[in-house]
């Protein structure tokens, strides 16, 4: 094997061998700066471990010559193609010639664990590139054992071939000859507290959670975040994160004797780190004592002189005997695109776009279609946006918070969105390119119209956003994920989305909102519009047909169809004469609007009896927001009457939203309810008496809030004792996973989430799920 290359030893003539990440951090090392150590399998052995695969298939015997140009339009292909190549790869045997070394040189470090951390370089002419590709690849945990060496290393190299990949080299005409994957071997240890300083020259910010920092890079806590003043060190604001879980090594894994951690767990393909809950007390604390603090902005000062006002260093505070020692585990350089923040408000919808700016001042003036990619910046969205949303980039909205309308759109359609940005329609103007985060809730001006940056925008929206667009292929879901045993639903309206979303490891869908889902067949006119011009035949057939595409693609998995809950405010377009112009937060929603005026329920439920006719039998029916057991009945007696019930799988549920059903929900169960699923939006809003809409009150707009907390649990309990399956489909798990735990531990049916917000879920139940195993083998040992 071609020898490792030691961090304190690389030379610049190395920097293609060893990738941008090393290069980096060895600068930082050898001139004396505290860093984690390390050393680097460079990138020539991935070229011949790709040369010695053995295969007969074309594909993978010319991998190592590939152009990796595939169709990409052609998503299920690119899926397909890229689980094929991951394959191949992690069957494949890495020699002990390679992996020996490897070995024997990470023993001196006398850990039980070790990261290996993808560093990356491409040799192509595209301008800065190379600063724009650290998000690309993720880093791998492993024993530090020969085999678990091996089988790390090759989940590190085929990351280069997962879909999102091949996407973005295609997009770039990139060769594989072009690509330079080596991997940074670091030891990990247990850490007091981790996280990232950022700095620019407007200001610096700091972010740090407890323990080691996969933690915020899952995206599984809300780090604390403090906000420097460059030059003086000046802590001007600090903002306490949400931290209700950490990481730590386990060193049981070495044979070292560990006292378990309370609520811990091995984590899932990170066999050597140990996920545990943080106390209640440490939760509210911040993770940063001021001696650290005070450390890390010291290192960031003389950090200046050496990478300039504008970088970002990772960095962490390993446990010693009596102290923490700071060090740097990750170093990048200053953004390629030169950009000022300037607005700041809530990240709805993650990811980072750059685009041109189209400002309406009046939402109430909607045109006719919006161009192609840009970024929309409006006052507020009301639903009956939806099918102009389709093309765009980017949402800002001066109103409207997490749960607005604008942002559960955003998520839904994948587009990426910051809401609750006050004044940005005057501080906009269109034409204006802008880099929109919605990751950070931020707002910033490019500077610079050039090609050049104008490429370099285009690479950082492909490589920075979360959450691709409906065409884009959604990010490979592996074979590799651990069984669950809570179920895992899909919140959709939108027909484009099914292709997409169906292979997805969800058990159906748990809310079919069809006030979103109709949007694309009215034509912008009210159901009432269509029924009383003698168009309801050729009304029932849309309706039909939009229920029965959900049906078929997920049948015999369940589809639980919402009826109507509209607004009148929420639909300004689409207002009807019977309607009432209350403008109310409530306003004659639900299933009381159905008492007011039958009609439109009476043809949904015969669009519904028509799917059964068509031999479709997993389309359930979920009323929303139920506010008496007489209207329950009602509508009970209104499914009866259109012989759904005539189906014996078919099941009626309510939704649990407005509060009295913590008190009724026995009486609703005798009146026929099947089930339950919790709306945590509605619920929130009336437990604490805060508009959803309203962005300036999003600290008070919290799901985690213990009255809603406690809320949540009361109904979980209250439908075991009825014998009735809870389902929660609010937005609260996707936006707070960590109440992931507690919703498993109290016994949840199924959680239902955004698309986007699937994979993350997925691997939070999972973890749920193993720590309640684990607890419950340790009580039973004790």
């Amino acid at each position: 094997m071609n020898k490792l290359y030691w961090l304190d030893q690389i030379k610049l003539q190395d920097r293609a061998k060893v990738g941008d990440k090393a290069f980096y951090l060895s600068k930082i090392i050898q001139r004396g700066y505290p860093a984690i150590p390390g050393f680097v399998v460079s990138a020539e052995i991935l070229r011949e471990f790709l040369e010695n695969l053995n295969s007969s298939e074309s594909l993978v015997a010319d991998l190592p010559h590939s152009s990796l140009h595939l169709d990409v339009t052609n998503w299920r292909q690119l899926q397909q193609v890229a689980s094929r190549l991951r394959q191949e790869i992690l069957t494949a045997t890495v020699t002990q010639e390679w992996v020996s070394p490897i070995f024997q040189a990470a023993r001196e470090w006398q850990t039980s664990c070790l990261i290996l951390r993808p560093s990356l370089t491409v040799s192509t002419a595209t301008p800065g590139i190379n600063n724009n590709i650290s998000g690309l690849l993720e880093s791998v945990f492993c024993q530090c054992e020969p085999e678990a060496i091996a089988l790390a290393l090759k989940r590190t190299w085929s990351q280069i071939f997962r879909a999102r990949s091949l996407l973005y080299w295609q997009h770039l005409g990139i060769n594989l000859q072009q690509i330079n994957l080596a991997v940074l071997v670091q030891p990990v240890e247990n850490a007091i507290a981790s996280g990232s300083l950022t700095t620019n020259a407007s200001g610096w910010e700091i972010e740090s959670t407890l323990g080691l920092g996969i933690a915020i890079a899952l995206g599984e806590v809300q780090p604390d975040v403090y906000y420097i003043q460059p030059g003086t060190g000046v802590v001007l604001e600090q903002q306490l994160g949400n931290k209700m879980l950490g990481y730590s090594v386990d060193d049981a894994a070495s044979g070292a004797f560990l006292q378990p951690l309370p609520n811990s767990a091995l984590t899932p393909d990170r066999t050597c780190l140990i996920t545990y809950m943080l106390p209640e007390a440490q939760q509210k604390q911040y993770s940063l004592q001021e001696e650290y603090l005070q450390q890390i902005i010291a290192l960031g000062t003389q950090l200046v002189s050496e990478l300039g006002k504008t970088f970002t260093i990772k960095w962490t505070i390993t446990q010693q005997t009596t102290s923490g020692k700071l060090h740097i585990t990750q170093v990048s350089p200053s953004q390629s695109i030169p950009h000022t923040h300037f607005i700041k408000g809530l990240g709805a919808a993650g990811g980072r776009v750059i685009a041109t700016a189209l400002v309406i001042t009046n939402p109430q003036q909607k045109p006719e279609q919006l161009p192609k990619g840009v970024i929309l910046v409006v006052p507020t969205i009301t639903p009956d946006w939806l099918p102009l949303l389709q093309q765009v980039g980017g949402i800002i909205t001066e109103q409207g918070g997490l749960t607005s309308h604008a942002a559960i759109l955003a998520r839904e359609l994948g587009i990426t969105a910051v809401v609750n940005a006050t004044s940005a329609t005057t501080l906009i103007q269109t034409g204006e390119r802008l880099l929109l985060d919605g990751d950070r809730g931020e707002v910033s001006r490019i500077k610079g119209d050039s090609k050049e940056e104008i490429n370099k925008g285009r690479e950082e929206n492909l490589l920075t956003s979360h959450h691709p667009k409906p065409k884009a292929p959604h990010p490979a879901v592996t074979s590799h994920l651990p069984m669950i045993a809570t179920q895992l639903l899909v919140n959709l309206s939108q027909s484009t989305l099914i292709e997409q979303v169906q292979n997805l490891p969800v058990d159906g869908v748990g809310l079919l909102r069809s006030e979103l889902m109709v949007l694309n067949i009215l034509n912008g006119q009210h159901p009432n519009t269509w029924i009383l011009s003698g168009r309801q035949a050729e009304l029932l057939e849309l309706w039909s047909e939009q229920i029965m595409q959900f049906a078929r693609a997920f049948a015999p998995r369940p589809v639980f169809y919402r009826s109507l809950d509209w607004r009148s405010q929420d639909l300004p377009s689409l207002r009807d004469s019977l309607e009432s112009s209350s403008q109310s937060m409530l306003g004659e929603r639900g299933t009381f609007s159905y008492l007011q005026n039958p009609a439109v329920f009476e043809l949904e439920l015969k669009a519904l009896a028509s799917v059964q006719q068509a031999g479709y039998t997993n389309v359930n029916l979920l009323l929303p927001f139920v506010r008496t057991v007489e209207e329950f009945i009602f509508c009970r007696r209104k499914v009866e009457q259109a012989f759904l019930t005539e189906v014996a799988q078919f099941q009626l549920w309510m939704m649990a939203e407005v509060p009295s059903v913590l008190f009724l929900l026995p009486e609703y169960v005798k009146a026929g309810a099947g089930g339950i699923s919790i709306g945590t939006n509605d619920l929130t809003q009336l437990l604490l008496g805060v508009d959803r809409e309203q962005g300036q009150l999003a600290k008070v707009f919290d799901e985690r809030h213990p009255a809603v907390m406690s809320a949540i649990a009361q109904l979980i309990q209250m439908a075991q004792s009825a014998g009735i399956p809870c389902s929660i489909c609010g937005q609260a798990p996707a936006l707070y996973p960590e109440i992931i735990d507690k919703l498993v531990e109290w016994g949840i049916t199924s959680i239902s989430v955004e698309p986007e917000a699937v994979e993350r879920t997925y691997q939070a139940i999972a973890r749920a799920e193993q720590r309640l195993i684990l607890a419950a083998a340790r009580r039973k040992l004790n």
